[in-house]
């Protein structure tokens, strides 16, 4: 019997991509018993597991039967009694009585076997149970007598009709593929059925939440599901563990591509949202190639805001974040560490996040939440008078969230800065100019910073690139200059830098032409 234990990780945040799903296998243990003598015992364990490999052996036969019922003979007596291409009773003499097989083995013999170990300890005997359900075995006699018959009729049609022959091959090709990936699982995921239709497997590199690095993760999208697995550490063979089952109902898909971080698009379901990125060669994921399956499949809806707690959020890259989102203290690695809140996926300080809410999408149990969850979720105001929400506060002039400034910018990036005599050195920030604000540079010290760090207005300001008196170590580097002020930048590339001196170059010649205009 094989069972799984879902391990909540190592720390309070429990999405950390170090911890891996537990996997314990529960075996069946001999009785208990006070005698000592080891001959005694060791005929005790040999009935034991005589009876127990029966159980296992019957498990995998009631599951071929399955798959001869209710797949290979359902399939082809719906297109016989569809299609005029060949009767039912051919199917029918091909598969003779292996329904009756299946009934007996599926809703009898196995039920007594499982209910029989479940009670080895006061009971440790199965030949009662075969002796009653034997005279059921006949119906194999019929069985057997219809074989050549059996076979004759599949050769014989599978000459004369095309589409009986397309049918057979279809069949055998899709349970190939859904036993292939049966096994790569280590038969720990029942997907062998008629409904599951396998449309894509392979490798792809899951993005940390914490610090955008990658590790490999495997991805298998059936026709009504995506799983998501690790892999398992084995000796010999590749097997895989599955860490995440998402519903391909209510999926959203959307790209995140971007020149710093390519191929990759986020995976967003009502158990988990994952961030995830193509391998730069072989066979490559994408979110267009899961939106083929539109058609066919798929049902994607783009909704702008979830319902919060019903449905697992998108968690913002902890590297995206420099303040807290909540309270915009800065995060430092003693006293101020960052945290996730679970149900919207904000980027939080501990204080902000002391609180706890139960979550739907996560079968109800207690999250870490923040304050302005929790009041949404539970209805109740948190009693601590320290904790105050966002809206509470008299709002600054730089609380511009940086991620929705970039959304309607005239231009955004990372840059590095330096201003001329502060005696600091070269830092790297998030620079955004809003469309609604074109004559303000804004600075943030990431990309999902509810506050900019500082704002520079950008009137009476000029542009150039920097002379050699003032012996800049960085490359593709320019300046602006005002009377008392100078701010030297320097960007990852020619072409970045291009584009910034051009948009500064046409914003502050507009401005000029507009005060002597």
């Amino acid at each position: 019997m094989r069972g799984g234990v879902r391990g909540r990780g190592l720390s309070e945040e429990g999405d950390s991509d170090l911890d891996e799903e537990v996997e314990l296998t529960l075996v069946l243990t001999p009785p208990k018993t006070d005698r000592q003598d080891s001959a005694e015992l060791s005929v005790h364990q040999r009935v034991f597991n005589i009876a127990n490999e029966l159980l296992h052996t019957e498990l995998t036969y009631v599951s071929k039967l399955h798959l001869l019922d209710q797949v290979f003979c359902a399939r082809l007596m719906e297109e016989a009694q569809s299609r005029p291409f060949f009767p039912p009773d051919v199917i029918q003499g091909i598969f003779s009585n292996i329904c009756s097989i299946y009934c007996f083995h599926q809703q009898f013999l196995l039920p007594a076997l499982q209910k029989r170990m479940e009670e080895w300890d006061s009971n440790p005997r199965i030949g009662d149970i075969l002796q009653k359900l034997a005279p059921f075995l006949k119906m194999y006699g019929e069985y057997v007598k219809n074989f050549d018959r059996a076979m004759e009729l599949v050769n014989t049609w599978m000459e004369r009709s095309s589409q009986f022959k397309t049918i057979i091959q279809e069949i055998q090709e899709r349970m190939r593929k859904l036993l292939k990936v049966y096994e790569l699982l280590g038969g720990e995921e029942d997907i062998v059925n008629p409904t599951n239709e396998l449309i894509k497997e392979g490798h792809i590199l899951k993005l940390s939440n914490k610090n955008g690095t990658t590790q490999d993760r495997y991805l298998i999208l059936f026709n009504d599901r995506l799983l998501y697995c690790v892999p398992k550490l084995r000796l010999i063979g590749q097997k895989y563990g599955v860490r995440a089952r998402i519903d391909v109902d209510g999926m959203e898909l959307k790209e995140m591509s971007s020149a710093a971080v390519p191929r990759t698009f986020l995976v967003s379901g009502k158990q988990r949202s994952l961030e995830l990125q193509a391998r730069p060669s072989g066979d490559l994921w994408s979110c267009r190639y899961l939106r083929l399956g539109d058609n066919l499949f798929f049902v994607f809806s783009f909704q702008s805001c979830m319902e919060l707690g019903k449905r697992a959020p998108t968690p913002i890259r902890e590297k995206e974040v420099t303040l807290c989102m909540k309270c915009q203290e800065p995060f430092n690695s003693i006293t101020k560490r960052r945290h996730h809140c679970k149900a919207c996926g904000h980027v939080v300080c501990g204080k902000c996040s002391e609180f706890r809410a139960r979550l739907s999408y996560d079968n109800n149990r207690t999250n870490r939440v923040c304050v302005d969850c929790y009041v949404t979720l539970v209805g109740v105001s948190p009693s601590p008078c320290g904790v105050s929400s966002s809206n509470q506060r008299r709002r600054s002039i730089l609380e511009k969230q940086a991620s929705l400034a970039a959304e309607n910018s005239v231009i955004c990036s990372f840059l590095h800065h330096m201003e001329k005599g502060s005696g600091r050195g070269w830092q790297k920030a998030w620079f955004v100019i809003p469309e609604n604000e074109p004559l303000v540079l804004y600075i943030y010290g990431a990309p999902q910073d509810v506050k900019a760090q500082r704002s520079v207005p950008l009137i009476g300001f000029e542009i150039s690139l920097p002379e050699s008196c003032d012996r800049l170590e960085r490359r593709h580097a320019f300046k602006i200059s005002q009377s008392h002020l100078t701010l030297y930048f320097s960007a990852e590339g020619e072409e970045l830098q291009r584009r910034w001196m051009d948009i500064l170059s046409r914003l502050m010649k507009n401005n000029d032409e507009d005060l002597t205009g």
